[in-house]
């Protein structure tokens, strides 16, 4: 691998080619292909007015179905206008070379702290300096998405009654995002660049094992000091429901360990549900507020029947193996990059070579590929959202997962229509009505058996 790994950089670094015309295209093709699957989803949505899907009649009303399609809209309309905002920024900081500006702009910084001993002598190097950059690259791109965020949360998401946001706790939320963005980034950040670094060619295979690592310590630190800085956990009141879920996973042999209420309406009144935990340990179910209030008992215990299924097909574990997969080839890519001159000059960096750099950079040339794993993995999400929506419907709770569905779907604002190519790009889960029916067969399969 390591002769074709350098084969392929030398065949790459190719004195005065246009990188930046390159990525620039491929951001500009990227974002013309979304918004075109967007506006085909507009399309279907205006074509389909106020009409309900046969599968829907009686359970959603034209009132909702109206409110739906006009949230649905809404939500298009912005995400083309925040896309294009994203391409512009983008394109202004390549066409006027802003990266290499910033990165001199944040040397000097970190010089003027050292010769004022606010920063050790030994934080010197460039890693320190690209911990500089960072910092600063998420502190531009947080001050540039705050009228988007402001937009979304208190006109759009307001405006459909979702919005529980004060403006406060916008604020205070992107500080505390800010903040464990350097406490937990900045040292997972330092890590990844000296392995890269120090490791030579064969970075890849060490930084995968890396990389695998942090994200079993993000699953284990999330729950425990991450989410309480946004929501409040409290334990599940004994009841009804708490009785109802300790049966199904006991049933299951699911190693339920606690059961939550997430004060989820404290910002949205959106709803959902889900378990924390390693793939093979014990494991933590957490329910919305907002869930508990819409959906009955048996609803609700129809969409656990569905978390748990996930589990029981070891579909997370299959997700984070194939994610680690991906992570090491994405790896061994940009180790025919990494030492690319002609990349980095291509957008003034002349002097330096920078990694985190030519990551960042890379990553916009792996878009198109990124764009069609992408699309992989969400069919692959799809069919095991209908595994576990099967293995749900044979628990025995089908109507009711179907039920649970549809009130979600009608809380939420869901649209009740899609254009295919929009949601075989785009979706992750199924439409709502191939979900429902995909249950009824089930059903039918297991009525014939019986």
């Amino acid at each position: 691998m390591d002769t074709l790994i350098h084969s392929a950089s030398d065949f790459l670094d190719r004195p005065g080619f246009n990188w930046k015309g390159l990525i620039i295209g491929f951001s500009t093709v990227n974002f013309l292909f979304e918004s075109y699957l967007k506006l085909r989803q507009i399309q279907t949505v205006r074509a389909n007015g106020e009409k309900i899907p046969d599968e829907l009649k009686g359970k959603i009303d034209t009132k909702t179905a109206i409110k739906s399609s006009n949230y649905s809209l809404s939500k298009l309309k912005f995400s083309i206008v925040g896309s294009l905002y994203g391409l512009v920024q983008n394109v202004i900081a390549y066409k006027f070379d802003l990266l290499p500006k910033l990165w001199n702009a944040t040397g000097g910084f970190m010089s003027t702290l050292l010769s004022k001993n606010m920063v050790p002598a030994f934080m010197s190097g460039i890693i320190t300096h690209s911990l500089f950059f960072c910092g600063a690259m998420t502190l531009f791109s947080t001050f540039l998405s705050i009228p988007l965020s402001y937009y979304q949360n208190f006109i759009l998401e307001e405006k459909y009654g979702f919005n529980k946001l004060t403006p406060r706790m916008w604020v205070t939320d992107m500080v505390k995002g800010f903040s464990v963005g350097l406490v937990l980034g900045g040292p997972i950040l330092a890590a990844f660049l000296r392995i890269i670094d120090y490791f030579g060619d064969k970075f890849m295979y060490y930084l995968s094992i890396f990389m695998g690592i942090v994200q079993i310590f993000l699953i284990i630190v999330y729950p425990k000091f991450i989410q309480p800085l946004y929501n409040k956990l409290t334990p599940l009141e004994d009841g009804e429901l708490k009785t109802s879920i300790e049966k199904l996973a006991s049933e299951n042999k699911f190693p339920l360990d606690k059961l939550y209420v997430i004060d989820g309406s404290k910002r949205s009144s959106h709803s959902n549900a889900y378990f924390m935990g390693l793939p093979w340990g014990s494991k933590q179910i957490v329910l919305f507020d907002t869930l508990i209030d819409q959906c009955t008992v048996p609803q609700v215990v129809g969409v656990l029947g569905h978390e748990i299924g996930h589990w029981a097909l070891s579909h997370t574990t299959k997700l984070l193996a194939i994610n680690q997969f991906h992570m090491f080839w994405i790896f061994t890519f940009f180790a025919a990059f990494v030492k690319n001159s002609s990349l980095y000059q291509s957008f003034g960096f002349f002097n330096e070579q920078p990694i985190l750099i030519g990551f960042m950079l890379f990553g916009d040339i792996l878009g198109p590929v990124d764009s069609l794993v992408g699309f992989a993995m969400s069919q692959l999400s799809r069919t095991y959202e209908y595994q576990a929506d099967e293995y749900s419907t044979k628990l025995g709770y089908g109507e009711d997962l179907k039920d649970s569905l549809v009130s979600l779907n009608k809380e939420n604002l869901s649209s009740l229509v899609v254009d295919w190519l929009y949601s075989a790009y785009t979706y992750d889960h199924p439409h709502l009505v191939e979900r429902l029916n995909h249950i009824d067969e089930v059903q039918e399969k297991i009525a014939k058996k019986e």
